[in-house]
């Protein structure tokens, strides 16, 4: 029988960056589509989008444009750009989990865990399906159903709700500047993966879930 974890009931983790790397996906969508409108886009300006929704981080790349965007407009080049990154996605395998990700999540559900996703993508779920991993969640946030992205904690209080967790028992897992902040927010302990430099919100920052222990928060 699993036995219940001191300070925590659940444990959300974010995907990109955390569980797989689609970071580079992401990036060589964005980046083709900043090239169809003018807009000189590379890794620098890609780490500004790490952690925001499609829109807002279409927004950003538009604000670097020469003209100003209907809402049509931007809705269709939102969809091009999704389409272009679900083409990206469609050969990915369990082969592509970042080391580490795997045994994280079995270690918190032997510790008798709740487990939940709370990932902004839209595409989260095939993502998940290609991973083989979308078993090991026992809850998993729709982004398209939410009003606001991170930093907003709307994402992580969502995920608690449905897990029946309160947020100051929930351990949140992000590698994302906003996403932290999101943990934050919504009254959570929030775990960062990178740079402790950057990641300065977190109460924790490991390099990767290779180093992930529970007994470390």
């Amino acid at each position: 029988m699993n036995t219940p974890h001191e300070k925590y009931d659940a444990v959300i983790f974010d995907l990109d960056g955390v569980i797989t790397d689609t970071a580079r996906y992401h990036y060589l969508a964005w980046m083709r589509l900043a090239s169809t409108q003018g807009v000189h886009f590379d890794e620098e300006f890609n780490e500004q989008l790490k952690g925001i929704d499609r829109m807002g981080s279409l927004e950003r790349i538009l604000m670097a444009a020469t003209r100003q965007y209907s809402l049509a407009e931007k809705l269709a080049l939102a969809e091009e750009k999704n389409a272009q990154y679900v083409a990206l996605i469609a050969n990915m395998t369990p082969d592509d989990l970042l080391p580490g990700a795997v045994r994280a999540l079995d270690s918190c559900r032997a510790a008798g865990m709740k487990v939940g996703l709370a990932s902004v993508s839209k595409n989260a779920f095939t993502v998940l399906d290609k991973l083989g991993i979308a078993d090991k969640f026992d809850y998993v946030v729709d982004a398209a159903k939410l009003a606001r992205g991170k930093p907003d904690p709307e994402i992580f209080l969502n995920a608690a709700s449905v897990l029946d967790v309160a947020p100051s028992r929930c351990l949140g897992v992000e590698d994302a500047v906003a996403g932290v902040a999101s943990i934050k927010a919504a009254g959570m302990t929030a775990v960062g993966i990178g740079d402790p430099a950057v990641l300065a919100q977190a109460d924790f920052v490991i390099p990767a879930l290779t180093r992930f222990d529970l007994n470390d928060y």
